[in-house]
């Protein structure tokens, strides 16, 4: 397998956690560390610019999926 294709599995996989949990992978879940790694690691190649064309984009995505889960404070 090309490397395309090993990001886009772990991609799909983080996704399903997501949408099933509705929340990002935590660091207090051994089994869940895998995924929070993956995270961190692409968060900090979007940061440096080093993340570009789809998987750009569906990081974003993502990322923005999970920050959709985020508590929001109910008295401003």
């Amino acid at each position: 397998m090309n490397r395309d294709v090993v990001w886009l599995n772990k991609y799909q996989q983080v996704l399903a956690f997501v949408e099933t949990h509705q929340r990002g992978p935590s660091r207090h879940h051994i089994e869940e560390h895998d995924m929070l790694n993956w995270m961190k690691f692409n968060r900090k190649k979007d940061n440096l610019g080093k993340l570009v064309g789809f998987r750009k984009e569906q990081f974003d995505a993502l990322r923005k999926l999970i920050s959709s889960f985020n508590r929001v404070n109910q008295y401003k």
